[in-house]
């Protein structure tokens, strides 16, 4: 399959509007996946615990944290999302020289969900990512379909100081500190700039012929199939997101990166057999006292889907709207030999809004008239949000079941 699929991006001050930083990603699979939008609460687990991932059983912690995860159904992963402490992940497909193993292991996704379960910031993400990819390494089909679709992974990973670009070749990492802005595509973008890596990457690559052991070390022209020295004028999403970043740089909000990530020109929002699934931006003040804001759409096509508001409060309502079914040990993802028929994921959110968009595309007024109120509702969500986050007072209670009513909000919309 060809390499394709997903954009993510940060900005941080003095980039960002208000001293925040703005984390924006479209989770771009295959058109006919469903991406659920599912919150899991903190808990605690007894000392030497299991935990069943996608393919592989692995250590439990003792405790995790609050998190809400936009992912596909199928999987225990996750594509992106954000904890209970404003760390917030998205990961991308990369290939390169190293290669691919089929072997079931974690997938990267699943790397995200354990990153986000177990660390209060960005760094310690990054330690808990890399920690469990030496432990249990990566691999596995990543779509639910017979035919073997692998890679490796790349992560963006923020908090609310700082963030970190985390790429990988099998067990090789190489890391780099964000400063400013920064997106991450389909292909190793690391370069010089290394402020982290795994021990034994430089050696790894000169054994195997990758690397002179002279020149600079260049962590993407060595790993990668391709001559990466002009990723960021050779065309293409990364190219594209650059350019959109250091564009609004200085002046980026929330609304900003919803922008980018409605960009149907630039490719950053997928359309055809893989296509943007999914979206999510997050608001994250550097001020700890007030809250962080993570919206998610949880239906494909975010020029055509409401950006809806979630903040982490005490008692959060369950987003049964955004949750799809599930099959136990029935469903074929858990069968020997997996993916031999595809149950119907799909969430109430999902079907309304497939619905919709086939009355969307046959109605050039059903069309404008949906999409005019969708922006108006968003309007009014990214205003209440804004208030929010200049209040460190707020009342949580108020907004147990923020996500959900914004979801039969738009529910209404279509109708």
């Amino acid at each position: 399959m060809e390499p394709c699929s997903c954009d993510t991006l940060v900005a941080l001050p003095p980039a960002t509007v208000g001293g925040r930083i703005i984390f924006g990603k479209n989770s771009d699979r295959p058109d006919d996946e469903v991406q659920e939008i599912i919150y899991f609460p903190a808990k605690n687990y007894e000392p030497g615990g299991k935990l069943e991932c996608t393919y592989i059983e692995i250590e439990q912690a003792e405790s995790t944290y609050a998190v809400i995860l936009s992912r596909p159904s199928w999987l225990w992963g996750a594509e992106m999302g954000a904890n209970e402490h404003g760390v917030c992940i998205g990961n991308e497909a990369v290939w390169g020289r190293e290669e691919v193993s089929d072997e079931e292991a974690l997938l990267g996704m699943d790397l995200l969900r354990l990153g986000l379960e177990r660390a209060n910031t960005a760094e310690k993400a990054l330690d808990v990512i890399v920690d469990l990819l030496e432990r249990y390494g990566q691999g596995g089909n990543c779509m639910e379909d017979r035919g073997s679709f692998t890679y490796h992974n790349s992560f963006l990973i923020a908090d609310r100081k700082e963030a970190w670009i985390l790429e990988t070749a099998g067990k090789y990492w190489a890391a780099e500190k964000v400063e400013e802005t920064r997106n991450i595509s389909n292909n190793l973008s690391i370069t010089t700039k290394i402020d982290r890596e795994h021990p034994g990457m430089r050696e790894y690559a000169r054994n195997r012929g990758w690397w002179d052991g002279k020149k600079e070390f260049h962590f993407a022209a060595v790993y990668s199939y391709d001559n990466t020295a002009r990723l960021i004028t050779s065309g293409g999403r990364y190219c594209e997101g650059y350019k959109q970043l250091k564009k609004h740089k200085g002046s980026i909000t929330v609304e900003v990166m919803m922008s980018i990530l409605r960009d149907k020109e630039s490719g950053i929002n997928m359309q055809g057999g893989f296509m943007t699934t999914g979206s999510m931006v997050s608001v994250l003040p550097q001020d700890s006292s007030r809250p962080c804001v993570h919206f998610f759409t949880g239906t494909p096509d975010p020029d055509r889907s409401l950006f809806k508001p979630f903040v982490f409060v005490p008692n959060i309502v369950p987003l049964l709207k955004t949750t799809s079914p599930t099959f136990g040990p029935d469903d074929p993802v858990k069968k020997s030999p997996r993916f031999q028929t595809k149950p119907d994921r799909r969430h109430e959110l999902y079907i309304q809004h497939e619905i919709v968009i086939d009355m969307m595309d046959k109605s050039q007024k059903k069309e404008t008239e949906v999409l005019q109120h969708i922006k108006a509702l968003e309007k009014e969500k990214l205003e209440k949000m804004e208030s929010i986050i200049q209040n460190s007072c707020f009342d949580a209670s108020e907004f147990a079941d923020l996500f959900p009513n914004s979801v039969e909000e738009e529910i209404k919309a279509y109708k």
